[in-house]
This record gives C-alpha cells, structure tokens and sequence, in this order.
C-alpha cells in the first residue's frame, strides 16, 4: 500500500461527523436507567406523559439489569422538537432516581 493511501484512509476517519438531523415530529425511542424499584416505571411515566399527552404507558418495557440493582425503562414518545426534548431530560434526571437517559 502506498503512503497516499494511507494518508487518504487517516483524513476520511478524522473528519469530524456531523451531527445526526432529526425531522420533528417524530417517534423518539429512549431508554430510561434507574435504581430498581417498584415504582420507577410509574415514576417516568408519569414525566413522559406530562411532555407527551398521547404518549401510550402500555408500550413500556422495564428491562433489570443482571444483578436486579438497576432498571431500564425503553419507551417510545413523540418528539415535537429539541426543547421538549431536553426539558423532559432534565425533569427526568430532576426526579433524582434516574441515572442517565440514553
């Protein structure tokens, strides 16, 4: 292989990316990580519906992690636009019994 093609492999990875569009509105799937417990699902739920008035809690599935310490609740809501998005995020963290939302 020649020094050129190396030279054009290294420039084509370094690019930086451009972030990902999103057309709103859409379906926004996100997964919700918390410590385990009875009422963590009803707990997002409730802050999901309050972003998302048609948002639909029997399409909930709460995942536990393999020692049963923590839960992952996976929805799907409808996105209007970014800042719906980021305030439900931080209400979701505000709850103080969520650890990331991915």
């Amino acid at each position: 292989m020649s020094d050129k093609r190396l030279r054009d492999l290294r420039v084509a990875t370094s690019a930086p990316r451009q972030p990902a569009k999103i057309d709103f509105p859409c379906d926004y799937p996100i997964k919700v990580v918390g410590d385990a417990s009875e009422d963590f699902a009803a707990i997002v739920c409730q802050v999901v519906t309050r972003h998302d008035s048609s948002f639909d809690a029997s399409s909930l599935e709460v995942v536990e992690s393999r020692q049963g310490r923590f839960q992952s609740v996976r929805l799907t809501l409808r996105a209007t636009g970014e800042a719906q998005l980021k305030t439900l995020f931080a209400e979701l963290k505000a709850t103080g019994r969520v650890h990331m939302v991915v």
